[in-house]
């Protein structure tokens, strides 16, 4: 179903760590660790500077991926990795984009699924990679039908 999307990126996308955003997904997850909300505890750490949680880069746009049409609902979030050369800090700007890396079928107890890879990434202004991520987007088969039309 999505075979033809393999190897399509999107553009990058300009993204602000900012100071607030970094605070409320840190409460929101429940870790709302010195380093990631403290001024103070940020100037006195190695990076002299607050840093995001490893999963704050979910809050980016990566741009879109033409021809790449989901569903705003019925997907399901099936797996996600984070790989880091240093931490996002606090005030920088990232450049995001996203690449279909994969997709695959698989016959299960409810019926074909698909399997959607993409691989996102986030560079500073010079392009020198900070992050990477790889998630599974699920398509159920009831989804897949909608998408058939």
């Amino acid at each position: 179903m999505f075979k033809d999307q393999i190897g399509k990126r999107s553009t990058k996308v300009k993204n602000v760590v900012e100071r607030g955003a970094v605070k409320k997904f840190a409460e929101s997850i429940g870790d709302a660790h010195p380093i990631f909300v403290d001024e103070e505890t940020g100037r006195l750490s190695r990076y002299r500077n607050n840093i995001a949680p490893p999963t704050f880069p979910r809050v980016f746009d990566y741009g879109v991926i033409e021809g790449l049409n989901l569903p705003n609902i019925g997907l399901i979030h099936g797996e996600q990795t984070f790989h880091y050369v240093r931490p996002l800090l606090v005030g920088e700007e990232v450049y995001c984009s996203s690449v279909v890396k994969n997709y695959f079928e698989k016959k299960g107890n409810f019926g074909e699924m698909g399997f959607l890879v993409l691989e996102s990434m986030g560079e500073d202004d010079q392009g020198n990679v900070i992050f990477s991520s790889t998630s599974t987007v699920v398509i159920s088969e009831a989804v897949r039908k909608v998408l058939a039309r």
